[in-house]
């Protein structure tokens, strides 16, 4: 008992709550240094230089197009040759191939000179500045890009977008050194031998504006968690490329048929203009961008690169070699129905409604005018006691001839007896 009494009590250690301490600590350290790291690197890092980013897509671009040519190139379907209805009235013109057609029009692709094309600029301003005009008269394009970005294709985790800003420039497109020369591709070569391709430069400043807002919506781990606004506005500073344009004769394509159907005679495609851009063009945005609602963030260059990214795949999806745009052409022969002018049947057709409604509506007043004149002078008559003399027999006549004039539909000064 007095061993037990005496004996000193023992301290407890304390080593576990100071490991755990800093271990602790540690964690919070690491987290907020990735955190820093992050934030400075990923979000507020410079982006590259516009002259470095342009030269490593044009890059790529040529060699996806390169290897996708290649596998077109290996594996391209055999094509039917068109086979024409032969006539005894219509005498069948002489085969043309791209050699004869160069030599008829005088054109020489090694010695001939690159074509300004002055002319066809201002066509396309003009179309241009037509089409400006139209878009600010009425909303078409503001309900069209609006119907558009709020398409099927839009994320469930963004709210409605609305556009906020549209400018469509105004400096037009610039075409220079135009060339042609045959390309020989093998998959739409016709019997003809290798098509033509016109290739001309385009260049184009100004700045094409477009600017949205919306919210990013957090749905998890229930719906309405948090909710982001976002602004963001892309403008179009520069374009500059090669633009190729080529013909694409019609030709036979084999009619899909079912197993135990008949036979289906191939169905025959129409003549289409097809164009696309080089892989070495240039596309310079500015992108500007808002993020948060009371602190806010400007302008965020991964979001800026994210944009133009995006924005670079699209195009290159499209239109950019060895893809093609395909426009089908309207038929060019002559016709009675697209006659406009003078002295032609649809002349009436050729004016404008909004003219012809003015028109019908100053000889309905002038109608109107001139049977309240009429009234008024019967009136006068009738209250002169009978009286009427041979002018007055002349204007009774008149009188009742202006009231089978006056029938519906009759033109103004027209006399029907």
């Amino acid at each position: 008992m007095s061993s037990l009494q005496h004996a000193t009590p023992q301290v407890p250690p304390q080593q576990s709550s100071l490991s755990f301490t800093q271990g602790f600590l540690l964690g919070q350290l690491s987290v907020v240094i990735l955190i820093g790291c992050f934030i400075k690197f990923f979000i507020f890092g410079d982006p590259p230089s516009p002259e470095t980013t342009a030269s490593a897509r044009a890059l790529a671009r040529r060699d996806r197009s390169r290897s996708v040519s290649h596998t077109s190139s290996s594996s391209s379907p055999h094509k039917l040759n068109s086979q024409r209805s032969a006539s005894h009235v219509l005498r069948p013109p002489p085969r043309l191939t791209t050699a004869t057609i160069l030599s008829k029009t005088y054109y020489n692709v090694h010695s001939h000179q690159q074509e300004s094309l002055d002319w066809f600029n201002v066509l396309i301003a003009q179309t241009i500045a037509q089409f400006r005009n139209d878009a600010h008269d009425d909303d078409a394009i503001l309900e069209s890009l609006t119907g558009i970005l709020n398409g099927q294709q839009k994320p469930g985790f963004l709210s409605d977008i609305k556009v906020t800003e549209i400018s469509l420039g105004e400096e037009f497109p610039i075409l220079s050194n135009c060339r042609v020369h045959p390309v020989d591709d093998g998959d739409t070569n016709g019997p003809e031998g290798p098509r033509l391709q016109a290739r001309m430069d385009v260049d184009l400043s100004d700045f094409i504006t477009l600017g949205v807002e919306t919210k990013i919506i957090l749905n998890y781990p229930k719906p309405l968690t948090a909710v982001l606004p976002v602004a963001l506005a892309v403008s179009v500073v520069r374009f500059s490329g090669t633009l190729s344009i080529s013909f694409l004769p019609s030709h036979p394509t084999p009619a899909s048929t079912p197993s135990g159907a008949p036979h289906q005679p191939p169905s025959i495609t129409p003549t289409t203009l097809a164009f696309s851009f080089l892989p070495d063009y240039r596309l310079d945005l500015s992108v500007r961008s808002l993020v948060g609602s009371r602190s806010r963030l400007q302008d965020i260059p991964k979001i800026a690169q994210l944009v133009e990214s995006r924005l670079h795949a699209w195009i290159d999806e499209r239109c950019v070699e060895p893809r093609v745009q395909q426009v089908v052409l309207p038929s060019l022969w002559p016709r009675k129905r697209n006659t406009r002018g003078p002295g032609s049947a649809d002349d009436e057709e050729a004016v404008p409604k909004d003219v012809m409604r003015d028109v019908r509506e100053e000889a309905r007043k002038e109608v109107e005018e001139e049977r309240r004149r009429d009234g008024e002078r019967r009136e006068r008559e009738e209250g002169s006691g009978g009286a009427v003399d041979a002018s007055g027999f002349e204007e009774g006549l008149r009188w009742r001839n202006r009231t089978y004039e006056n029938m519906p539909g009759s033109m103004p000064g027209m006399m029907v007896n």
